[in-house]
């Protein structure tokens, strides 16, 4: 019997990766008028809706009332997985936690991260993977690192106010405190951001005006990171301010690498190394992904071309992409990679249209690829 591996990221809005794979499921078995073996693998690419794909496969969800970028209280979601706990940035640290009014990338703080990465670790979780997209922080990790443990101190031996701004006056990280967890733990990045921490293409300049930073901000900003690379280099007797994905996040990257020793590796890899897709596809004929959009950032790290990529290599005939927008430069692109990418969309329709009957449109689409795929091994 013939196996088919479907292995979609969420349509943003919409539905849960969980049910994206549910309903091509059902369209594709019910188009191809034949027995066919199924293995639903949903994905991410370790941003938003990670946590969701892991608990859909059995992970426990833990909720914490943790800081929200400006000191509110938010509640904030991780998943853990026996000792594998899964944390997205965004949910403690997020743009989307500060109305738009209100963002202020000077001030905003990581601490809510840190205070999940120490739940997890106070539920035994040893090895991370932290989503470090969507933040609203541009502090290099030092909040985080705060609720970890460490004390980011000025001239004077007083704890520094939370921010990326505060960081210019630092003098001294103390992390006699840090929490004795972190030894012995592995931490992965998801991250698919290759920029480093200071100058023109660093965290600051790139990032910080999309949260809320002025020319005059940003500039402060770049030079608090600057400082904070020098002191963290005197300190730790490594500069990593250069290194891939240290701007990443607001420098969360940068935290993560030259405290905690993590490692940053493309978000999809990782996911589909601990949900077993690799595994899922060999001897598979037919693999179906997808996600809301199909566009210019596809190729660029995202669960598509991932999983297609991954699909291609373990010898995957045939790998059909599903998209409720299709860009057609995207689709081009795909075909190079050996991808069919098939557009949901059925008429004209407004998003919050399209939005509602997403699951119908996926079944549908997929029961007519899957007529086509049979309809070509007749001919």
């Amino acid at each position: 019997m013939r196996r088919l591996v479907v292995a979609p990221d969420k349509f943003k809005g919409a539905l849960d990766a969980a049910a994206v794979a549910a309903a091509l499921s059902r369209g594709f078995v019910e188009g191809f008028g034949e027995q066919i073996e199924v293995r639903a693998v949903p994905m991410a690419d370790g941003g938003e809706g990670t946590v969701d794909a892991f608990v859909a496969a059995g992970a426990q969800r833990v909720t914490r009332r943790v800081r929200g970028p400006l000191g509110d209280p938010v509640e904030a979601a991780f998943a853990l997985d026996g000792t594998t706990a899964i944390v997205e940035m965004a949910a403690a640290s997020g743009l989307e936690l500060v109305p738009r009014a209100r963002r202020d990338p000077m001030g905003a703080s990581t601490y809510g991260t840190g205070e999940l990465i120490r739940g997890a670790l106070d539920g035994g979780a040893r090895r991370f993977v932290v989503g470090i997209g969507g933040s609203a922080t541009n502090d290099g990790g030092a909040g985080m690192l705060q609720a970890l443990g460490a004390r980011f101190l000025d001239a004077n031996g007083d704890e520094l106010a939370p921010g990326g701004a505060a960081l210019a006056r630092l003098e001294h990280v103390d992390l006699n405190a840090l929490d004795p967890g972190l030894r012995d733990a592995r931490i992965e990045v998801a991250s698919d951001v290759d920029n480093p921490l200071c100058g023109p293409s660093g965290a600051s300049v790139v990032f910080g005006p999309q949260k809320g930073a002025s020319s005059d901000d940003v500039a402060t900003l770049d030079k608090a990171l600057a400082h904070f690379a020098d002191v963290t280099a005197s300190e730790t007797g490594a500069d990593h301010r250069n290194d891939p994905g240290a701007g990443a996040a607001g420098g969360v990257g940068f935290g993560l690498i030259a405290y905690l020793r993590a490692t940053l590796r493309p978000g999809v890899e990782i996911v589909a190394e601990l949900r077993g897709l690799n595994e899922a596809l060999d001897g598979a004929a037919i693999c179906l992904t997808g996600e809301g959009a199909i566009d210019a950032q596809t190729l660029h790290g995202k669960t598509v071309a991932g999983v297609a990529r991954l699909a291609r290599a373990r010898g995957v005939g045939l790998v059909i992409a599903f998209g409720g927008a299709l860009e057609p430069d995207a689709s081009i692109a795909l075909a190079e990679l050996g991808v069919v990418a098939v557009p949901i969309s059925e008429r004209p329709a407004t998003l919050a249209e399209a939005v509602a009957q997403t699951e119908g449109l996926l079944e549908r689409a997929a029961a007519r690829a899957a007529r086509l795929v049979r309809a070509g091994e007749r001919l």
